[in-house]
């Protein structure tokens, strides 16, 4: 948005540079020419003999015997029309010069002529404020790092193994797990781990590295499978969980997931727990739309 205002400031410059050169070569009348050193003495005596000419052949009888007396100093205005002459760079478009002669002569621009001023300098300016603040606006809007929500759903299924010789409970929980992406851009999960407690005391723990990745304002389910093992110091549990005159063998542990995503190179980690019923005797699923564990055999 500066551009315009440069532009200018070169323009002027140029302009007094040009004028302060140039003062010396111009006459009182403003209409005088500026003419490029000769190559050679030859090339110059034959330029000032044909200038001499065609100005003596415009000029009026009068202004030739003023001339010859040496009473006229300066050059008579002279038009130039036809095929022989090309436009004019000042007077806005309407003088004319010798055709040919283009690289030989010197333009001065008065400084208020209005090419010095571009018209809607203000607008232009002003339109492009505008349109760089909507870009950063709209930058800001679609860039500006929002939340992402894990939702725990819950159990989905539990399948049981026992250890007889070792009195061990083996369990192989699998979790359904909802991440929501409130970004206009897409995300990455890059793992999931999940813990399971039995009172205070870790039963099972794993991770699950490069899941997906979800796309813009989206939302995917995921599940992710815990094994536990019960033993040692609740060999008791094995006696429980085996026991026949119970049909349905429900212990309470805890569900703790952590989610590790990534959007616009920003790592971050996310955490969740929740309380859950398993059923420790027996295969269970959950169907959907129902909170308790059905049992399979």
């Amino acid at each position: 948005m500066f551009v315009l205002h440069y532009r200018c400031g070169l323009i002027v410059l140029v302009l007094f540079v040009l004028i302060y050169l140039c003062i010396p070569l111009v006459s009182t009348m403003g209409k005088s020419f500026s003419r490029t050193p000769p190559q050679n003495l030859k090339d110059e005596h034959c330029d000032i003999n044909s200038q001499s000419d065609d100005r003596n052949r415009l000029m009026s009888p009068e202004s030739q015997e003023e001339n010859k007396n040496g009473d006229v100093s300066h050059f008579p205005y002279v038009e130039f029309t036809g095929k022989d002459s090309v436009t004019c760079a000042t007077c806005q478009g309407t003088g004319r010069i010798p055709r040919g002669r283009e690289n030989q002569l010197v333009a001065l621009i008065p400084y208020s002529d209005q090419r010095l001023r571009p018209r809607r300098t203000k607008l232009y300016v002003m339109v492009s404020i505008v349109v760089c603040l909507l870009l950063c606006g709209l930058g800001v809007f679609f860039l500006f790092p929002r939340s992402v929500d894990i939702q725990y759903v819950g159990v989905k299924s539990v399948y049981v193994g026992y250890d007889e010789g070792g009195s061990m409970v083996y369990l192989n929980i699998t979790n359904t797990l909802n991440i929501t992406n409130n970004n206009y851009y897409p995300i990455g999960v890059d793992s999931i781990t999940g813990q399971v407690q039995y009172f205070k005391t870790v039963i099972g723990k794993a991770k699950v590295t490069n899941i997906t990745s979800i796309g813009p304002l989206d939302r995917k389910q995921i599940d992710y499978t815990v094994p536990a093992k019960i033993g040692k110091e609740f060999d008791y549990m094995y006696t429980y969980c085996t026991l026949p005159s119970i049909k349905v063998h429900n212990i309470v542990v805890n569900m703790q997931v952590t989610v590790s995503i990534s959007y616009l190179g920003h790592p971050e980690q996310l955490s969740q727990e929740d309380y859950e019923y398993v059923d420790c005797g027996a295969n269970a699923t959950r169907a959907l739309g129902t909170s308790g564990l059905l049992v399979k055999w």
